[in-house]
C-alpha cells in the first residue's frame, strides 16, 4: 500500500540554518546525511512525499544529488528559498507548484502557515516555514523538520495526533 508523507524546511547545504534553530548537528555533511538516512528508513519508493517547501540552498549539481538519494515520488510546494519551477523540476522533484493545493478536499497544503474558512467548513492547514514554532491551533499542522524529528510524517499520523 502506498502512504503519503510530509515534510518541509530542510534547508539542505544551508550551513546556518543549524545555528539558526539550533539544531543538533555539528555541520551540513552530518545534516544531510542524517536527514537523507531518515527519509529513506521511513519512505519506500513507491510512496508519495508532498514538500512543503525550502529543500535547500547551494550548488544545483549538489542539491540534485541529494534529492536523487531520496525515496518517494517527491511533489513540492515551492517555499520562499526554492529556485525556479523549472529548476527544481530539473533537481529531481517529480511535481512542483508555486501554489498551494487542496490535499483530499480537506487539507490546504502551503509554504507558509494560511487560514482558509470557505463557508462553514474549515480546512486544515498543513506547512512549513515557520520551524520550530507553532501556529497554536487544530487548524494547523506544522511539518517542518525541527517538529517532526527530521524525519518526514505519514498523513494517517497527522490524522491521528492533529487533527
Amino acid at each position: 500500500m502506498i502512504k503519503t508523507y510530509f515534510i518541509s524546511d530542510t534547508h539542505f547545504l544551508h550551513a546556518n540554518i543549524i545555528k539558526y534553530e539550533e539544531r543538533p548537528f555539528k555541520n551540513i555533511d552530518e545534516m544531510t546525511e542524517q536527514m537523507i538516512t531518515n527519509w529513506n528508513n521511513t519512505v519506500r519508493k513507491d510512496d508519495r512525499v508532498f514538500f512543503l517547501g525550502d529543500f535547500g540552498l547551494g550548488p544545483v549539481d549538489k542539491l540534485t544529488a541529494i534529492c536523487k538519494r531520496l525515496h518517494g515520488y517527491k511533489t513540492l510546494i515551492m517555499g520562499n528559498h526554492d529556485r525556479s519551477r523549472n529548476t527544481m523540476l530539473a533537481i529531481g522533484f517529480d511535481e512542483v507548484s508555486k501554489y498551494p493545493i487542496v490535499y483530499k478536499d480537506f487539507y490546504i497544503l502551503s509554504h507558509k502557515p494560511m487560514y482558509v474558512n470557505i463557508g462553514s467548513t474549515p480546512y486544515v492547514n498543513i506547512h512549513g516555514h515557520i520551524h520550530s514554532a507553532k501556529y497554536g491551533d487544530d487548524q494547523h499542522v506544522n511539518v517542518c523538520v525541527e517538529c517532526i524529528d527530521y524525519t518526514p510524517i505519514e498523513f494517517e499520523k497527522i490524522k491521528k495526533l492533529y487533527v
